[in-house]
């Protein structure tokens, strides 16, 4: 197994392979002790377990669109996840089941369901990232979650030492959560999901998405319909990669939607009654999901807002933070922290990350 194989490439060429910032969609990190390629589940595996038989921590890395890495690096081994394929499970007249590697790219994966006329996850087009990083944060766009269509995963169980299978109960899917989500127990090596056969989306049940297709909330259109009009909005947002635009490094949404119990909420509206009704979902048990984006738009700040260092929100999405001109992780996250810190005296929200901090802490 190879070290330090892969080269990292950016828009003006070739970064240094040692530091990862080329492994990553934030284009920030620094090196880490070891960086190791694996492109088979084995191999995957084995690097985890040699990491561990020399002690070292481990952090298992695919296409690198959730993660905040120090610019300090990682003290320890790096496994890069380059593992690839999709396979047929089973098959019937209304669904197939299929297996898909870790390292398998996400936004590929789903370009390869619409094709084959499979429905399910059509509206999760256009994300960064790699198929087996989905689980680890129930990752959902457009109305669609993972979680809906995920059945099992395999993964490599450090405490116990062997490869075993997970079922959809057994992850404890939630809002951008799982088991996995902030536990280095597991390392996931593939993925089951179970996919209707359809030429159709599933009910679009996003209003934005509707708009976009021009039909009503509950419609059912054309996979790629779905597809092209999830893209294009995501576009308009920045957040599908392109080396061209600058908005585009980042992690996507940087904070989750604050989930506030009754009281809570209510007691926000108050704070924000001079600026009309804050964007919100009812949830169960009576929380209510409120938008963060609104909650910072209103805090003062706005699309395209700099901070210092090279940093700034994003010009076309206020949830993304992005390395916009050369800078690093201290100064984003130094203007996550005033955002935090600012949506939290206006309105008595705590905003929480969404990305996955490497060797830094907000």
């Amino acid at each position: 197994m190879p070290d330090v194989s892969a080269r990292p490439t950016t828009a003006t060429g070739p970064t240094d392979p040692t530091r990862l910032a080329g492994y990553t969609t934030l284009r920030l990190g620094g090196a880490p002790a070891r960086l190791v390629v694996a492109e088979q589940t084995d191999e995957i595996v084995q690097s985890v377990r040699e990491a561990e038989a020399l002690g070292q921590r481990i952090m298992v890395l695919a296409g690198g669109s959730n993660v905040v890495v120090a610019d300090e690096g990682f003290p320890g081994t790096v496994v890069l996840v380059r593992s690839r394929g999709i396979r047929v499970l089973a098959e019937t007249d209304d669904a197939v089941s299929i297996r898909v590697a870790a390292g398998e790219p996400w936004d590929d994966l789903v370009a390869a369901t619409v094709e084959a006329g499979w429905s399910g996850v059509e509206c999760l087009s256009g994300i960064p990232g790699s198929a087996g990083a989905t689980p680890i944060q129930n990752v959902g766009a457009y109305g669609q979650e993972v979680a809906e269509t995920v059945t099992g995963v395999e993964v490599y169980d450090r405490v116990a030492g062997e490869v075993l299978r997970m079922t959809a109960e057994e992850c404890r899917f939630g809002y951008r959560s799982s088991v996995f989500r902030h536990s280095d127990r597991w390392t996931v090596l593939s993925v089951d999901f179970r996919l209707a056969r359809s030429p159709l989306s599933a009910p679009v049940r996003y209003a934005e998405l509707a708009r976009a297709l021009r039909v009503e909330v509950g419609d059912r259109v054309p996979l790629a319909d779905a597809r092209a009009a999830v893209r294009g909005l995501r576009g308009g947002k920045g957040m599908v990669l392109d080396p061209a635009d600058p908005d585009t490094r980042s992690v996507g949404s940087f904070f989750t939607n604050p989930v506030l119990d009754a009281s809570a909420y209510e007691a926000l509206r108050e704070r924000a009654a001079d600026l009309g009704e804050p964007p919100s979902w009812p949830g169960p048990g009576g929380v209510v999901k409120v938008s963060a984006a609104w909650l910072i738009d209103k805090a003062g700040f706005a699309k395209g807002y700099r901070g210092a260092g090279g940093v700034a929100i994003s010009s076309k999405h206020t949830l993304a933070l992005t390395n916009a001109d050369g800078g690093s992780t201290a100064a984003l996250l130094a203007l996550a922290r005033e955002i935090r810190d600012g949506v939290h005296d206006r309105f008595g929200a705590t905003l929480h990350p969404e990305p996955v901090l490497v060797n830094c802490a907000l």
